[in-house]
């Protein structure tokens, strides 16, 4: 019985937290739910019931369709080149050189400001016209004409991964260099006794004690990945036509500026069960991952 009222006290502190989260968080979830049954416009509180045309609509939209591909291309392809990436260059900035603390800030320092502000910035930098600063430097240096950067289809979306990746990369590469920093350096000593050069350590040692940072890092990028808007936005508006509209992108235009609430409450919850099922399958392939390791 004491135990039990210990254990009361601790989690009545809970309850502010859990009022929190239910009122932005669950509410919210249920509502949406609820109005994606419905015609609710945003503004009237006269509405109908009209069962799963919302959802319905969701795959005969091409905005919607187009959106959903490019979310998960973008998503994947920014996963993926993070990765590839932020290992190596935790590793090199685990070395001891004399200004290793000045380089970690420097490749720390793009994920600080708003995703806005660089994306505009780079938007700048790969404008598709001749005096963009990159196609400056392209006609230049190799007589290159103006390259189409956000302007072609393939270009546009590829263009928005790189930025996003660059943005992104050294907010994981401290990630992983906090999880290198915490093996002990007896196992590469060791290795090194036993006659294992640098590469083998890397494959037996690094890689895979570094399966929990991957685990973290790769959920935070698909997730983040998702839920991406600032830079797509600012760097093609969608474009051109809707190839590089996002997921909640097109959640804002059909909800705020088309007034079309139940469906965009629609798009919401196919939203949620996506970036629910990525999440599910991609933490428990990691923690199997994981424990094959251990």
């Amino acid at each position: 019985m004491v135990k039990f009222v210990r254990q009361l006290q601790f989690q009545l502190f809970l309850l502010p937290i859990l009022a929190i989260y239910s009122l932005f968080t669950i509410y919210p979830l249920i509502k949406s739910f609820f109005l994606s049954f419905t015609n609710f416009d945003g503004y009237t509180e006269a509405y109908d019931f009209i069962g799963l045309k919302n959802y319905v609509r969701i795959f005969s939209d091409d905005a919607i369709t187009s959106a959903i591909s490019y979310t998960l291309f973008f998503t994947f392809g920014k996963a993926l080149l993070v990765t590839l990436l932020a290992i190596p260059l935790a590793m090199i900035l685990d070395q001891k050189f004399l200004t290793r603390n000045i380089h970690r800030a420097i490749f720390f320092f793009p994920s600080i400001p708003s995703g806005l502000l660089l994306a505009y910035i780079w938007g700048f930098i790969l404008a598709p016209i001749g005096s963009g600063v990159l196609n400056t430097v392209l006609r230049e240096l190799f007589n290159i004409g103006p390259q189409p950067w956000l302007s072609a289809p393939l270009l546009a979306k590829l263009s928005t991964i790189v930025v996003a990746t660059w943005a992104i990369t050294g907010w994981h590469a401290v990630l992983y260099l906090a999880f290198l920093q915490s093996i002990p350096k007896d196992y590469y000593e060791a290795a090194s006794i036993d006659g294992a050069n640098r590469l083998q350590q890397i494959r037996f040692i690094t890689f895979p004690l570094l399966a929990p940072a991957m685990t973290v890092s790769v959920m935070l990028l698909l997730t983040g990945g998702l839920k991406v808007f600032e830079i797509p936005f600012a760097l093609t508006k969608g474009g051109p036509g809707y190839e590089t509209y996002s997921i909640t992108q097109v959640i804002v235009l059909r909800g705020i500026s088309e007034t079309q609430y139940g469906l965009a409450s629609a798009m919401s919850i196919v939203f949620f069960l996506i970036v629910l099922a990525i999440a599910i399958f991609q933490v428990t392939v990691m923690q199997r991952r994981e424990q094959g390791i251990q």
